[in-house]
């Protein structure tokens, strides 16, 4: 007779799985288990491209679209090249934070070996450095007020959750008023007081409670407030102080708004809409938080974006521009009576790698390079002009422009479908008018040696705050030919 197998206990596929286990790791602790070509040099294209395709996740987008993105290898002054030696300008600062260019500054790159030889890591709840308080005394000498309080996490998403962490713990209300034309981050707080499509990744897996959503004060194609500037102003915030009413004002810790919309598409406030948010939140008590993360350190050619206005925010977040992205790192600064509080009371967050000293100590550099140059005032008196003349002829030439604005180094064009007026797309790409088109735009861009972050319907001009005249000039000149094949798409 056979004999029968008996079924597997538990104890039996535990030790199956220890095995597995073992197996694993023991066969992975020593140079010889793995690979020798990551001792090599170099790798070739075709073997880089299918470890890539095997191994390499992407992020906000399906992975099978960025399998054609370019392998980058180099970048000089505004400029990026690739593998096989194409060079492209990077004509948005890849996400708005390249905005000292790829030539890294030499004092840069200096601080950071030193820093990296002398003491490369200290967990910020352990010991303090000499780096960490003089980069919070240099910001907080750039930043009007008593804005004097600082944090260094290691990016934007996780300055506007420091953020939203201290504005509950300080005022201890729970709700936080956030536009709907905004972007905040990709963790779960941050994304959550997101407006735009991107809060939906939050939303669908049970997003974080305690967000309320209210409507910008600028005009889209659908809507506006008021036929002038004060008239959107008045009706916004009256729109908005119902709301404060209807939610119950000692609910709300905060409002946070982007001071300039960024990947929104780049709207300045109405005049004086800012500073009646700045009055509602005296009125009631509520925490006024500018998200500075993309237009911070002089994107919009003021130090600041919210210099744009006669207000002081009660807490500042900002990341990208501090380091040039050279390294990760980001600020949140809050006025002094928010640091006195918690001087007694817990704060209530904090992170591995917040204050790096390495990362800080680019960031001290960077913004003393910036100063050095004057990039604040390059970003106005230079590439602003250039700009604005630029846009404005590109928006006379093609029925496919609909309107055009920028501040400082920070433009965008508002792309529409000649054939009816209406947004060729729209944010997330859903509801495309003419998908042809948009894909002719992109490869008419690559074509023409231009790189950046381009999601119709908007379109984004925001180079380093390096670039010359002359190559600015000749950017708009690549641009400038791929809209051409963009607009002729719509009449094929």
């Amino acid at each position: 007779m056979f004999a029968t197998a008996s079924k597997p206990t538990a104890a039996m596929r535990v030790l199956s799985a220890m095995r597995r286990f073992s197996t694993t790791t023991t066969a992975t602790t020593s140079k010889s288990s793995v690979s020798s070509a990551h001792w090599d040099e170099h790798w070739s294209k075709e073997k880089l491209q299918a470890h890539s395709d095997q191994h390499v996740m992407a992020t906000w987008g399906p992975g099978s679209a960025f399998r054609s993105a370019p392998l980058l290898t180099r970048g000089e002054g505004p400029y990026l090249f690739d593998i096989d030696g194409n060079k492209f300008l990077d004509w948005t600062s890849q996400a708005i934070c390249t905005n000292l260019g790829y030539s890294v500054p030499d004092t840069v790159q200096e601080a950071v070996i030193k820093q990296m030889k002398s003491l490369p890591m200290v967990y910020g709840g352990l010991g303090n450095t000499e780096i960490r308080v003089r980069l919070a005394a240099l910001l907080s000498e750039l930043l009007p007020g008593d804005l004097s309080g600082f944090l260094f996490p290691s990016g934007g998403s996780e300055a506007n959750e420091a953020a939203i962490r201290i504005a509950r713990r300080f005022t201890g209300r729970s709700k936080v008023i956030t536009h709907y034309r905004s972007y905040h981050g990709g963790t779960a707080h941050s994304l959550t007081a997101t407006g735009d499509f991107r809060r939906g990744f939050a939303e669908a897996g049970g997003a974080p409670v305690g967000f309320v959503k209210t409507m910008n004060p600028t005009d889209t194609h659908r809507f506006s407030f008021g036929a002038t500037e004060e008239e959107r102003a008045t009706q916004a915030l009256a729109y908005l102080e119902e709301q404060i009413q209807c939610e119950g004002p000692t609910t709300i810790a905060a409002m946070m708004f982007e001071s300039v919309i960024g990947s929104g598409g780049v709207h300045l406030a109405p005049k004086g809409y800012m500073e009646g948010v700045r009055a509602l939140c005296d009125k009631y008590g509520i925490l006024l938080i500018c998200d500075e993360v993309m237009v911070g350190f002089g994107r919009t050619g003021k130090f600041w974006g919210f210099q744009h206005y006669d207000i002081l925010p009660d807490i500042v977040t900002s990341a990208k521009g501090l380091t040039g992205a050279y390294l990760p790192l980001s600020m949140v600064a809050t006025r002094s009576h928010i640091k006195d509080y918690f001087e007694t009371n817990a704060l209530g967050w904090g992170a591995t790698f917040q204050a790096h000293p390495v990362s800080l100590a680019a960031g001290y550099e960077c913004v003393k390079f910036m100063l050095e140059k004057d990039l604040v005032g390059h970003a106005k008196n230079v590439i602003e002009p250039i700009m604005k003349e630029e846009l404005d002829k590109l928006v006379g030439k093609y029925a496919s422009i609909a309107r055009s604005r920028c501040s400082g180094a920070f433009g965008c064009m508002d792309l529409v479908d000649p054939r009816s007026g209406v947004p060729v797309q729209n944010f997330d790409g859903s509801n495309s008018t003419h998908p042809t088109a948009v894909s002719t735009l992109r490869a008419a861009l690559r074509a023409n040696g231009i790189i950046g972050f381009v999601r119709p319907p908007m379109f984004h001009c925001a180079p380093a705050l390096v670039i010359q005249p002359d190559e600015l000039r000749d950017g708009f000149r690549r641009v400038d030919f791929a809209l051409a094949e963009f607009d002729r798409a719509f009449g094929a």
